[in-house]
């Protein structure tokens, strides 16, 4: 359900988009019709025989499973996670009314209801209590609705940091070191790893990067931009204007800056995760610039991999900003000038301080790899089933 993911990470054109009409009303039986197979799944494979059971259920995807599976198991403790960014309730009530209490009773059906950072569980909290006049305990992270109690929790996603370090140095991704060191040569590396998304920002990226060139002309033919782009939701006409408007801005770049023996943009719009395990490798400045993430591991992965103690330039809308603040570059990531400050206070910034910022980067990047994600999850699924 796209308008779920727009709604999310705010990248509606209001003044034309949404319009939620009939062709929306016939799309919206069909998601209902997806949940409920799910639900059906879960409730025959939970049996009402089977001892111990539980029901992790993961996504916006699938947002109204908790509630159909409570009805078709009753006490079976369900737990859902939203990796997404969740919508303040005045964009939130963009949806319709009776759809908007339909996602948040969907999620209510669960015992508890997992989020990336504070930011999002909070605005959870707010759109509860807006919309549905739900009974909300900001201390106690609570919802009680509909006689039912759901708690609200915090688990950021880390990176399991000795399988990704293990990764980085098979054959593979040594062949694509060698590689992107010889386009790159002794320059200063800026690498981004991004699909091709409308949140990940890919545009005013690149426009920075072209700001940079203009405002502090000493790193022309010093610096290289690595831009790797995975192909997402080309079945979606405005991604498939955004992939070519990011293909036009970086050949924009290259005409504007490149000489006889200095290419300063390379961008490569295919799935390659061994290339991006060797750029981590390589990188001097790691980009990640969304207007808004649910978390975003690429922000994690970089520093634990960098050889050279990456500055990690962040938007301050990604839900890593909050663990990673100490040790990254935070920018707005709708000012484009800003995030060129930012990639030049980067690539100027001495090698005690990159090193400092870099440790502190990895430990926090590590910190909560996916095995011990999993298991806060259930530990609190267990209390929230237990009261």
């Amino acid at each position: 359900m796209r308008r779920l993911w727009f709604i999310h990470h705010l990248l509606y054109d209001t003044p034309t988009r949404p319009l939620f009409g009939l062709a929306f009303r016939r799309e919206w039986e069909s998601f209902r019709a997806y949940n409920a197979a799910f639900a059906d799944a879960l409730a025959e494979g939970a049996g009402p025989r089977r001892a111990g059971a539980r029901a992790m259920v993961q996504d916006y995807h699938l947002t109204l499973v908790p509630r159909m599976l409570a009805q078709r198991r009753p006490g079976l403790p369900i737990a859902h996670f939203s990796h997404t960014p969740w919508a303040p309730p005045d964009y939130f009530a963009l949806l319709p009314d009776d759809v908007a209490r339909e996602v948040l009773e969907g999620i209510l059906g669960a015992d508890h209801a997992g989020f990336h950072a504070q930011r999002w569980a909070s605005s959870f909290l707010d759109c509860c209590e807006a919309v549905l006049g739900a009974e909300v305990d900001r201390a106690a992270q609570t919802v009680r609705h509909a006689g039912h109690t759901t708690t609200v929790g915090v688990h950021a996603l880390g990176v399991d940091a000795p399988q990704l370090r293990a990764r980085a140095t098979a054959d593979d991704v040594q062949a694509h070191v060698s590689a992107l060191t010889q386009v790159a040569g002794d320059r200063k590396l800026i690498v981004r790893i991004d699909r091709t998304e409308l949140s990940k920002n890919i545009v005013r990226g690149l426009a920075a990067y072209r700001e940079l060139l203009i405002t502090w002309p000493q790193w022309r033919g010093q610096v290289t931009h690595l831009a790797f782009a995975y192909p997402s939701r080309h079945d979606l006409p405005e991604y498939r204007e955004y992939t070519a408007s990011v293909q036009r801005m970086a050949r924009e770049i290259v005409d504007e800056f490149g000489t006889e023996d200095w290419v300063p943009l390379v961008l490569q719009v295919n799935d390659d995760y061994p290339r991006s395990l060797a750029a981590y490798r390589l990188a001097d400045v790691l980009l990640v610039n969304p207007v808004r993430d649910g978390m975003n591991l690429v922000a994690k992965e970089g520093p634990l991999l960098s050889e050279r103690a990456c500055a990690v330039v962040l938007s301050r809308e990604a839900g890593a900003a909050t663990e990673l603040a100490e040790g990254a570059l935070l920018v707005n990531p709708y000012d484009v000038s800003a995030t060129a400050q930012a990639l030049h206070e980067a690539l100027s910034m001495n090698g005690a301080e990159r090193r400092r910022r870099g440790a502190l980067l990895a430990q926090a990047s590590a910190a909560c790899p996916p095995q011990q994600w999993l298991a806060g999850q259930l530990s609190a699924l267990e209390a929230a089933a237990g009261r």
